[in-house]
This record gives C-alpha cells, structure tokens and sequence, in this order.
C-alpha cells in the first residue's frame, strides 16, 4: 500500500530513512528524492484526514504547518520542515529565551482566530474527567488504588476551580505543545519561524492551556526565567489581564499534569514504553508547583495524600509490566 502510495505521488523511487516517533502509533520516514525530501506519516489507527485538514487551516492562518503533498487513507506525505527541533537548540540561557519567545508568538498568532468550529470543546467538565487517570492509572499501578468517591470528589473540585479560572474555549488548542513538536525554521518571520508538527489532537480549548503545556514541559527543565518571559510576552501581546490568566495558567496546568501522569504510566503498562517513567517526576514537580496557587486550594486539599509521590519504590513498580491496562 505504502509503495503504491508513494509511486502516484511521484516518490516511488525515494530512498527511505526511518525517523524517531512519538507516544502514538504513528511511524515516521524521510524519503530523498535526489535534493528533495518530504516525510512520510503512516497512521493506520489515526485520522490522517484531520491532521491534513487542520495542517491547511493552520497554514491558512500564516502558520508553518507541513504542506500536505499527498493524502490517502493512514497516509500522508508532509513537506519536511527540517531536524531543527527547540528542544535540541536551546542550549544556553540566551538560545532558550528566544525559542521559546518564537514558539509563544506562534500562539499569539494562533489565538487572533476562532478555532475550527467542528473540534470538539475541551470545557470545564470534560478537562476535569480527563484527570481521571492518575487515579485509576498512575495511583493504581503505582501500587495505591484510590477509592472512586475520592475520584469523583477531585474531578468535581477541578470542573469547579475550572468554571472559575479557566471557563473560556474560544482559541484551538494544539494540546501537545512543546520543545519536541516544534521546530525552529529561521529563514522564515515572525510566528512562522516557528515550525509545527503535532496537532491532530486539537480541540476548542482556553488560551492558557498551549502556553502551560510549553513552560511545564514534561520532557525537559525550561529555565524559571525563559519560562516567565515567555508569560510575560504573551500577556503584553494580547493585553489580557494578568491575575486571571496567571490562575487559570495553574489550573489547566494541574490538569494538564495530573493527567500526563496516567498517560505515562499507560505508555509504561500498556505499550511497554518504561522510558516515560522517568519522566514522572519532573511532572510531578510542576503539579505540586501548580497546587499551590489559591486557585486550586480545594483540589491540593483533596489531593493532599491521595496520590504516591515519585518515590524510587513508586517509579520501580510503575515501569513493571502491567499487559491488562
């Protein structure tokens, strides 16, 4: 099928170099083609025709998206934007600093246009459902099954400290925005210089939510100041208020990272990735950052000796398989 593919498209004679993948399914390969090259998708469980989609929106917007060269079902082939990810480029205080000032002008760019109206919306209640596997996850294979009335009492606490900080869904979230998706493409302007490479996941969602994900990065330190100069940017940009969008920067925050951890521990068990393990505690260390805002008073009250911390015993049994989950 593959072959096929590619001979329509008019790379059926292209040398391919298996590429790095990702937590999904998904599988990369850069093909040459003489001095071309373009990056194949192969996403057999995937929707390929939503990437594609909003890969045209996103461009339409000004945006670096890969253009789409050709499609067909679990299929596409993607303009290659280059190996130049973020992550890999900001090495010093000075490097960090601006990429990530790129990358935060590649939201304010975003967020001058409504989203797609057909995403589906990630509102107060169904973010709060969402954490919902650091419970039955994590806590579970960490060895501490949670009793579900403390669940539900938490998810309850969360869509209320949700309504009230972060209620809004007027903006598309790339949900997994961060120094590994995006790449730095420095013979292009402004906010395009910012390349963009995961977003088939998007939803309608609250302005905060991409800008956390980006300086609470759970697979690497981002310096305490690249991190509030990328906040402070972002404010002076659009001209929102400070306190609010602060309180709502830790709630989605909190949400974000409660549910990175279930999500790893699942890549753990279920896929048989242990490597995310080792990521948790430095997930863990922004939720307990998060927690400490007054916004999230009642959910740090709730949550306060519900979940094992990252002990060395606690990330053992967490990277034990566990095939029924």
């Amino acid at each position: 099928m593959i072959d096929d593919f590619l001979k329509t498209a008019g790379w059926g004679d292209a040398a391919l170099t298996p590429l790095a993948g990702d937590a999904s399914a998904r599988r990369y390969s850069r093909l040459h083609h003489g001095n071309d090259t373009a990056i194949l998708m192969d996403d057999p469980e995937g929707d390929t025709g939503l990437f594609a989609r909003l890969a045209r929106h996103l461009r339409g917007l000004g945006l670096s998206a890969p253009e789409i060269l050709a499609e067909a079902p679990g299929l596409l082939l993607l303009e290659d934007l280059g190996d130049g990810l973020i992550a890999r480029l900001a090495t010093d205080a000075e490097s960090e600093k601006r990429l990530y000032l790129c990358a935060t002008d590649a939201l304010v760019a975003l967020h001058r246009h409504p989203p797609p109206s057909d995403l589906p919306v990630a509102d107060p209640a169904r973010l709060a459902a969402m954490t919902d596997l650091a419970f039955s996850v994590y806590a579970a294979n960490a060895g501490t099954p949670i009793a579900p009335e403390i669940m539900h009492e938490c998810a309850a606490a969360f869509e209320r400290a949700l309504l009230a900080h972060a209620p809004e869904t007027d903006v598309m979230i790339l949900r997994d925005y961060h120094a590994e998706n995006i790449l730095w493409l420095p013979d292009r302007e402004g906010a395009a210089r910012a390349g963009l490479l995961d977003f088939q996941d998007a939803l309608q969602g609250h302005r905060a939510y991409d800008l956390v994900s980006l300086v609470e990065d759970a697979r690497r330190d981002v310096s305490p100041e690249t991190a509030e100069a990328a906040i402070r940017h972002y404010l002076a940009a659009t001209g929102l208020p400070e306190a609010p969008f602060r309180a709502a920067l830790a709630v989605l925050g909190a949400q974000r990272n409660l549910r990175i951890l279930g999500v790893f521990a699942r890549l753990a068990a279920a896929r048989g990735k242990p490597g995310y393990i080792d990521l948790v505690p430095r997930v863990w260390r922004h939720l307990q950052t998060d927690l400490q805002h007054p916004a999230l008073s009642e959910v740090a009250g709730l949550l306060r000796g519900a979940l094992p911390a990252p002990t060395p015993d606690v990330l053992q049994r967490l990277k034990s398989p566990c095939p029924t989950r």
